[in-house]
């Protein structure tokens, strides 16, 4: 993994938004993250793709859902470059609306799947 395409990754807004939800969740799945973003699902799987080829993300399907995850062979550097951002973001639109409409994506009668909110010990 390289800076240029960890910067690539990083400068397009919904992938960011992702990957700041992917710091807080052990897992999400691509309804998850259409629901919370308010983005359409192929716009949500392009832009997870990428990550994906940027080894960012880490996906596994269970059944008729994708989970994806932060990459578990993710670099010390890029791990504490995302750490950074997201406290930076704390407290900053969209990243607050986002992480709250996560919180209820579970109580929402139109979800497809479970909301699986967890921290992730990144370290």
């Amino acid at each position: 993994m390289d800076v240029q395409s960890v910067v690539s990754a990083l400068a397009d807004e919904t992938r960011l938004r992702c990957l700041m939800l992917l710091v807080h969740a052990e897992e999400l799945c691509v309804c998850e993250l259409e629901q919370a973003l308010h983005e359409s699902q192929p716009k949500i799987s392009r832009h997870l793709a990428r990550l994906r080829q940027a080894n960012m993300v880490q996906d596994r399907r269970a059944g008729q859902w994708i989970y994806y995850r932060l990459h578990e062979q993710m670099p010390v550097w890029v791990k504490k470059m995302l750490l950074a951002i997201n406290t930076g973001a704390a407290g900053c639109e969209p990243f607050v609306s986002d992480q709250q409409r996560l919180l209820t994506v579970g109580e929402n009668a139109a979800a497809r799947c479970a909301v699986k909110v967890a921290p992730v010990v990144m370290g």
